[in-house]
């Protein structure tokens, strides 16, 4: 079944809300259409009892630190344990990074993803977590989860309203993928905000196990005017994620103030055009993209895609009918 179909066919709601640090309640509905399996729940439950915070403090701090040997036996290992394609990397020699995140935001070589000829290209290498239509406000996460537009985005309900009825797609990046963002379609920046949160995984099982896991965690809101509207792309952090930065402001977090930051860019052209990098993971994590209903013309997603499908950047996302 569909993504959309899959969003659709799910029963009545369940209403719940959640605070962060610095605000006030944020609220999103996980639908009930059956008890979230034991077996997630339990896969889940020491990750609320871990210091995520202190954990991902700490591995920040060493994935920046230059360890000679030591950081290139590290990147050994790594790339043996995950499977790591370095034949594709711009600089293949894993002596050559200094230091872990620079190995883990590496470069590729020229011409290692070519762009599609489509309205809005992938914008990473990983996986398709849910894709499809965003239900009045909600967007599907997992079988018994959704969440809000409105708190994805930090709790400010003019910014989530224009894309009621529109559709998202939820993109995930493991350990072995290639680690840049790419813009999907060419757009002007308009609005940055850091939203506090948690640090929890963001692998599936967790995706399962964890009620509003994208608008509880951590993330950086990206806001964009493009030829088709407006358009949200969100970086989620996750447990030992270390920073998330931007092309245009540079590393994000930390700090980590336990406060909502906004930045505001109309009286400025940072423009973009399609494919140019516009962020990166230190440490993987997770996209999420908001775009508006159509009046006009109907977007359809790339066909071939279907949940937990591997994606590569470049290749064709969706159209415009």
């Amino acid at each position: 079944m569909a993504a959309a179909q899959q969003h659709r066919a799910l029963g009545p709601r369940l209403h719940s809300r959640v605070s962060f640090a610095g605000g006030g309640p944020i609220h999103w509905r996980p639908q009930a259409l059956r008890p979230i399996a034991v077996s997630d729940r339990l896969a889940v439950l020491p990750q609320y009892l871990l210091p995520k915070q202190a954990l991902t403090t700490l591995a920040g701090k060493l994935a920046s630190l230059a360890g000679g040997a030591t950081t290139t036996r590290v990147i050994r290992w790594f790339i043996g344990r995950y499977g790591v394609n370095m034949a594709e990397a711009a600089e293949p020699d894993p002596a050559a990074y200094a230091t872990f995140n620079a190995f883990f935001t590496r470069a590729l070589k020229p011409g290692a993803r070519p762009l599609a000829s489509a309205t809005w290209v992938c914008p990473v290498d990983g996986a398709i977590s849910q894709f499809g239509r965003i239900e009045f406000d909600q967007v599907f996460q997992a079988k018994g989860h959704s969440y809000s537009t409105t708190a994805l985005v930090g709790g400010d309900r003019e910014l989530a309203k224009p894309f009621d009825g529109g559709h998202f797609a939820t993109l995930y990046l493991s350990p072995k993928d290639y680690h840049r963002i790419h813009m999907p379609c060419g757009g002007r920046l308009m609005r940055m905000l850091h939203v506090p949160g948690e640090l929890f995984s963001v692998n599936p099982t967790t995706a399962r196990g964890v009620p509003g896991l994208f608008a509880r965690n951590e993330r950086v809101v990206c806001c964009f005017d493009t030829a088709h509207g407006p358009f949200a792309l969100v970086l989620v952090g996750a447990t030992i994620v270390g920073s998330m930065a931007t092309t245009w402001h540079g590393v994000v977090n930390p700090p980590r103030t336990g406060e909502l930051r906004e930045w505001r860019y109309a009286d400025q052209r940072i423009e973009f055009k399609q494919g140019d990098e516009m962020g990166r993971f230190l440490l993987g994590s997770t996209v999420v993209m908001l775009w508006p209903r159509s009046a006009r013309r109907p977007m359809r997603f790339n066909p071939g895609w279907v949940a937990t499908r591997p994606v590569r950047m470049g290749e064709v996302m969706a159209d415009l009918l």
